[in-house]
Formats: C-alpha cells, sequence, structure tokens
C-alpha cells in the first residue's frame, strides 16, 4: 500500500477540508480517552499493588506473632516432658514442682495454660493452680492420636471451647510424653486462647469492612477481627470455598476474588504460618481499597469528557464555518466564472476551459470541436425592442443553447455581445454538425419576441481539431469564426464547418 503524496494530501484537504477536521479531532478525542484510561488504569493497578505490600506486611506481622507463641508453647511442653521424666520430681513439694513444670511467662491468663495428662487421661498438674484441677480428657480426640501414634510430635487441634475455667474458644498444643522403652506415658498439653488472637488482630487498623482471619488448613475458622453479631462462629468450615481451596493449594500470595459470605469483592492476601497447619488472611474489601481511586476516576473522567465534548463542540462550530466559507467560496468562484446576463460560463471561464481541453486533446491525441454560435440580425433586434428586450432575447438563446448540450465535459459560454462559444471535448465534425443543427433549429422554434412575426435564429460555425494535423488553439478558433461568417453570407440561420 503506497501512502498519499504530499499533493494529494493538499487537494484531499482542499475537497474536504470539513472530513480532516472531523477526522482529526475525532483522532484527537480518542487519544485523549486512550492516554487517559491507559493513566487510570495503571493507578489502579498501583494503589491494588499498595494495597497488596500493605496486607503482605501484615500477614507477616501476624505471621511472626503466631509462629513466636507456637515456639514458646511448644518449648514450655518440651520442658514440661523432660521435668516430668525425671522421678526425683514427685519428690519435690506441689507449688515448687508447679514452678518446675510450668514456664509462667507463656500460661500468663492472656494466654491460656498447659496441662500434664498421665497414660489415662487424668489431670496430673495443672499450670493454673498447685493442686492441679480434675478432669479427664481420654476421650479427646488429641489424647487418642497421641496414644496411638508415638511420631506426631508437636499436634494443632482443631478450636474447642475449654473444658476448665473460663477460656472460652482455644486452640490446643500437645505432645506425647513417652517412656524411656516409648511406652505411652500421657499427654503435656496447652490451650492457648483465640481471644488472644483477636486482641492482636485489633491493634491493626484494616478498615471497617476488611477482616484478618485465621484458620487453619482444615478450613476452621479460628479468629476474624473485626466481629459481628453476624459473623459465623469459629470452628466453621469452610474447606469447600474456592477462595480457600486456592489459599491452600499455594503457600502464599494475592488474588481478587468474590467472597461467599457477603458478595462482594475482595483482595485477599494469605500466607502459610511457617511449617504450622495455619493459614492468615487479609480480606480487604474491594470497595475500601478502591474508594480515593474511583473518586480520583471519577473526577479525571468528568473532566476528560467535558474536554472531549468541548473538543467536539468546538470542531462542530469551526465545521460549520468552513462549511460557510467553502460554500461563500463556491458562490464568488460561480459568480467569477458565470456571465451575470445569460448564466452562462463568461469569457474568462471559457479562456481555461479552451487551454486545458486544447492541452488535454494534445495529449490524448483526441479530437476537439468548437462551435460558435451568432445572433441574426440582432442590431436590428436591439434597435426595435431595445435594451430589455435584446438582453431577453440573449437569455432565451443562452438557456436553449444550454438546453442543448448534454455531456458533462461540454461547456456553452458567452463569446461576447451576441456570440456564443460551445466547447465539445472529444467530438468529431459530424457529432458536431449534428449538435449544432439542434441548437440552430431548437432557437429557430423559439417563439417570436414580442410583435415580431419571424422568430429569433442563430447562424452557427464549427471548427474541428484532428489529431496529427498542424493546429493551435488560436487556428481553431480563427476557422470557427471563419465558418460562421461563411454561414451568415450564406443567408443566416444555419450551420457551416470550416474547411
Amino acid at each position: 500500500m503506497t501512502l498519499p503524496t504530499r499533493s494529494q494530501r493538499s487537494a484531499l484537504y482542499k475537497s474536504h477540508p470539513e472530513l480532516i477536521l472531523n477526522l482529526g479531532s475525532c483522532l484527537a478525542v480518542l487519544a485523549i480517552v486512550a492516554i487517559v484510561t491507559f493513566l487510570l488504569m495503571r493507578e489502579r493497578s498501583s494503589v491494588e499493588q499498595a494495597a497488596a505490600r500493605s496486607a503482605s506486611n501484615i500477614v507477616q506481622l501476624i505471621e511472626s506473632d503466631i509462629v513466636r507463641n507456637v515456639e514458646l508453647y511448644d518449648l514450655s511442653l518440651q520442658g514440661l516432658i523432660w521435668a516430668v521424666q525425671r522421678p526425683e520430681l514427685l519428690a519435690v513439694p506441689a507449688e515448687l514442682r508447679q514452678q518446675i513444670l510450668f514456664n509462667q511467662a507463656v500460661t500468663a491468663p492472656v494466654r491460656g495454660d498447659i496441662l500434664w495428662l498421665d497414660a489415662k487421661g487424668n489431670v496430673v498438674a495443672d499450670s493454673t493452680s498447685a493442686i492441679p484441677r480434675q478432669a479427664n480428657f481420654a476421650d479427646s480426640k488429641d489424647f487418642l492420636q497421641h496414644r496411638n501414634n508415638p511420631n506426631l510430635g508437636l499436634l494443632i487441634g482443631q478450636p474447642f471451647k475449654a473444658r476448665l475455667g473460663d477460656l472460652d474458644w482455644c486452640i490446643s498444643f500437645s505432645r506425647r510424653i513417652s517412656g524411656p522403652n516409648g511406652e505411652f506415658l500421657g499427654v503435656a498439653a496447652g490451650a492457648l486462647r483465640l481471644s488472644y488472637f483477636s486482641t492482636l488482630f485489633q491493634r491493626l487498623d484494616i478498615g471497617s469492612d476488611s477482616s484478618i482471619n485465621l484458620m487453619n488448613t482444615d478450613g476452621a475458622l479460628l479468629v476474624r477481627q473485626p466481629g459481628t453479631p453476624d459473623e459465623p462462629r469459629i470452628g466453621q468450615n469452610y474447606s469447600d470455598r474456592p477462595n480457600f481451596q486456592r489459599m491452600r493449594a499455594d503457600v502464599s500470595g494475592t488474588f481478587a476474588g468474590i467472597s461467599t459470605r457477603t458478595g462482594k469483592e475482595r483482595l485477599f492476601t494469605f500466607a502459610r504460618v511457617g511449617d504450622l497447619p495455619l493459614i492468615v488472611i487479609v480480606a480487604h474489601s474491594a470497595d475500601e481499597v478502591f474508594e480515593s481511586w474511583r473518586r480520583t476516576a471519577l473526577l479525571v473522567s468528568v473532566a476528560t469528557g467535558v474536554l472531549c465534548i468541548g473538543i467536539l463542540w468546538l470542531t462542530l462550530l469551526l465545521g460549520r464555518e468552513l462549511r460557510r466559507r467553502q460554500s461563500a467560496e463556491q458562490g464568488l468562484a460561480a459568480l467569477a466564472a458565470t456571465d451575470s446576463l445569460t448564466g452562462l460560463a463568461n469569457r474568462r471561464r471559457l479562456d481555461q476551459v479552451l487551454r486545458q481541453e486544447w492541452a488535454r486533446s494534445q495529449r490524448n491525441a483526441r479530437p476537439l470541436a468548437v462551435l460558435m454560435v451568432d445572433v441574426d440580425h440582432f442590431k436590428a433586434f436591439n434597435d426595435r425592442h431595445g435594451h430589455p428586450g435584446g438582453d431577453a432575447a440573449l437569455r432565451q438563446v443562452a438557456t436553449t443553447i444550454a438546453s442543448s448540450i448534454r455531456r458533462p465535459a461540454d461547456l456553452a459560454a458567452r463569446y461576447g455581445g451576441e456570440e456564443f462559444l460551445v466547447v465539445l471535448p472529444e467530438t468529431e465534425l459530424a457529432g458536431a454538425r449534428l449538435l449544432a443543427e439542434r441548437i440552430r433549429a431548437a432557437v429557430e422554434a423559439l417563439p417570436p419576441f414580442g410583435d415580431d412575426t419571424a422568430p429569433v435564429t442563430v447562424s452557427i460555425g464549427i471548427g474541428c481539431h484532428t489529431p496529427g494535423t498542424q493546429q493551435d488553439l488560436q487556428t481553431l478558433l480563427g476557422a470557427a469564426d471563419e465558418a460562421l461568417y461563411r454561414a451568415k453570407g450564406n443567408g443566416r440561420n444555419r450551420v457551416e464547418a470550416a474547411a
């Protein structure tokens, strides 16, 4: 495909200025809309990335705190197991033995308690008091797992309501106590309050419609903050939810999804807590994340819309002015090329067309014919009817000549006074004679003017250029003029062709 040249582009602009203007304005508006859209979408992506980074920092902070607490509990459980395996411990007074068995920093009321269970599930020692509380945990799932499997290591259980004290919802950490030969001697078990994590999460401001969640890998909800009365209860299972399945498949990440609980869009950032079967999830509300961006996008969109409408409106105004100017120029050009009396082309327009058609005839080796038409006895007619009558007669003759030519390329023009010239491109002598006879007959058929009995008539001389002959434009016009005089000399109201 070839691009248009400068001259072609200039000609296109001159012929269709309004089209070029409208096209340019539309392209400018499209470019503005595209640029603004790109910038807004890039800003939205930046806001989303900033929210994801912030949520990731929160997740890492919570993960570190949970891992530290679990490590403290595990160290306390291992210390308890080490002490239990010392026979001499039984001879130590109960209060001193409690201090040895339990780390008071870990078993503070804000966290939870630790129990020593014997092989039958009875409480042997209690971190809360020197005299242990009485209870049996032989039927608990964690106890049975440790009794049946000596290789579990640290076991983190499902959320539960504490049997002892007023610990509300807790999560258990437990280890098996084995004898020298691997026999089952009991379980060291600790209960950590889930309210501890709720207090921790409350210190983090993530928005009123967003939440921080702690779940285990089985899909059980441990903590959600902030919470409302209609929140799902602790322990509710989400393992069948698509969002949770996506989190369980990866170690960490960020993705946007629809909350199955609220039906709203959320930006989920999650991470597995170390090697533990726990997942921390920060669910940011998309409405809160993009609230500021939406306000900015609305303001920018409105401003861009006003700008684009302004451009299009100004384009319409300018296009209207261009149409007016073009119409005025065409009108002026038509006036400059039109004879004011007859409405035919004037002498200036005739000279231009003659030069163009002569050059085309020479270039293409095609014939060119001209008809020289003169109103017979016009001076006498003018004397009888005056100048207004003469002018009216000339207009009738001009109208008849114009209606007789059929091809768009043919041109009828007023040559001067009562003379007219008809330019016939690519026309041979026979065709020119046929048209000349048609004009002569049509003029003769006009009704007599005023009280005249005889009609107005014309004499016509034909000049014809044949390709290959040594002839110029002036010679062609001279031949037509000579034929016209011969027609007059032979009686008028006739057609003669140049020799």
